[in-house]
């Protein structure tokens, strides 16, 4: 007999039930993990985008000034008789056909999405900016159209809030698309404002 003979004997553990016992032995699958990637928008809806046709335009302003400033430098320096205008006239020659060449990626990057609560718009190349108006800030739609917009039946929309810093005009929009957009954005507006 050993020194603990006169302990209490241990009784076997209980037999798990099968039903537990077939739960244990299933395996589990892991969760998916969640999306966490930091700064990703849930954004649900269709951005659009502004017409080809801006393209066209924002070439023909810039032909129209490139036109001038060379105009502008040659009659300068034929008139002293020096060659010094053409130098910095040749300089914003330069400068502009540079920036035209850019220009339709930078028009292709102007877009907006309308979300429940408020208007998100997205523009720029290298620096992009997003801005979201909310619509019971909205306190002015305005269309805009000049000389070349009319001729090809774009519009420029902008919107007008209590901040200067949340101001957004989306150019070269089709005129129909322009108005319907102001409409819906008046009415949208309004109804946010009372409360509705």
């Amino acid at each position: 007999p050993g020194p603990f003979a006169d302990s209490a004997p241990v009784e076997a553990p209980a037999a798990v039930p099968d039903t537990l016992a077939g739960a244990l032995a299933t395996p589990v699958e892991a969760p998916e993990p969640a999306d966490e990637t930091p700064g990703r928008l849930d954004i649900t809806g269709e951005w659009r985008r502004v017409s080809p046709r801006a393209i066209t335009i924002e070439l023909i302003g810039d032909a129209v000034f490139v036109v001038i400033a060379a105009a502008a430098a040659i009659g300068l320096s034929f008139l002293i008789q020096h060659p010094w205008p053409l130098f910095p006239g040749g300089a914003i020659v330069v400068i502009t056909l540079l920036t035209a060449a850019f220009a339709p990626r930078r028009i292709r990057s102007i877009g907006y999405l309308l979300r429940g609560d408020d208007l998100l718009f997205r523009r720029g190349i290298m620096w992009q900016r997003f801005v979201a108006v909310p619509y019971g800030r909205m306190q002015l739609v305005d269309i805009n159209r000049g000389p070349l917009a009319r001729a090809f039946g774009l519009a420029e929309l902008k919107f007008v809030t209590a901040s200067p810093a949340t101001g957004v005009t989306i150019p070269g929009l089709p005129l129909e698309e322009a108005e319907s957009l102001r409409d819906h954005l008046v009415s949208v507006a309004e109804s946010r404002r009372t409360g509705l």
